[in-house]
């Protein structure tokens, strides 16, 4: 073994010594669920309701024909725009393309979202649709849906990594780091946990919990940021540079919503 060779290995062996013998691993998908995010771009607040209509009324009755359950539909909390947010778990990656072929083969659903189809060329149902796929995390290898109530708020926070090991390293944070488990102790009640495997912004994890108000939300945040073990793991120099850019969305869920 060369000299150079020596010094790499021995840096290498080092480094994760300084990290507390911290190693991010490829892990086996298991029994974990892949889930598809949809933001539905609308014009308007009346497309917006036109498409919540057709969601209620031949999507989701349709989906659920085709096995597929615990779908949820989301609209900004500050009503800044009308757009909607659709997750839907699948148990394996195929069912995604699964779905599309039972729903295009459902005389019902086409029957019963008639209106929302046959939308004219010159005032079309929605703008775009923007679609990603994720891989649950193996900590938290499911959905959860949390009590329903009119208070009831979802924050969906994207977190972008400068490159595929440091995102893996965030990942390693919130299973191996626990910190998914301080989340659930200081009332940053989760929905899901998810990689992006398909989509924008890559590389990516994306992840969704809830609260019951906005007062709630403030407050936990807060408990959780002031947690000395919060404050362990951010100083965990392993995790350092593993986040390059957040984005946070406030969303309440629509009446249709299965979560």
């Amino acid at each position: 073994m060369g000299i150079e060779r020596r010094k790499f290995i021995a840096g290498s062996v080092a480094a994760a010594a300084l990290a507390g013998g911290t190693r991010v691993q490829a892990e086996d998908p298991g029994d974990r669920e892949y889930y598809e995010i949809r933001k539905i771009l609308l014009d308007s607040e009346e497309k917006q309701k036109r498409f919540l209509d057709f969601l209620d009324g031949a999507y989701l009755p349709a989906a659920g024909r085709a096995g597929v359950e615990k779908i949820g539909v989301f609209t900004s909390y500050e009503n800044e725009d009308s757009d909607v947010y659709a997750v839907t778990p699948f148990q394996t990656a195929a069912g995604v393309a699964e779905l599309k072929a039972a729903l295009l083969a459902d005389k019902t659903f086409q029957e019963d979202g008639g209106d929302f189809f046959n939308a004219p060329f010159s005032d079309p149902a929605y703008t775009r649709m923007e679609s990603s796929l994720f891989l649950a995390f193996k900590d938290m290898p499911s959905l959860e849906v949390p009590e329903k109530s009119q208070s009831r708020l979802y924050e969906l926070r994207i977190y972008e990594s400068h490159s595929v090991l440091y995102g893996q390293r965030k990942i390693h944070m919130f299973n191996e780091g626990k910190e998914i488990e301080l989340f659930r102790e200081t009332g940053l009640d989760p929905v899901f946990f998810g990689e992006a495997l398909v989509g924008s912004r890559l590389p990516n994890l994306t992840y969704m919990i809830t609260f019951e108000d906005m007062e709630s939300h403030d407050k936990n945040w807060k408990t959780f940021i002031d947690h000395p073990d919060w404050k362990k793991l951010k100083g965990n120099p392993f995790y350092d540079d593993t986040v390059s850019n957040i984005t946070k969305v406030i969303l309440r869920a629509a009446d249709c919503s299965q979560v």
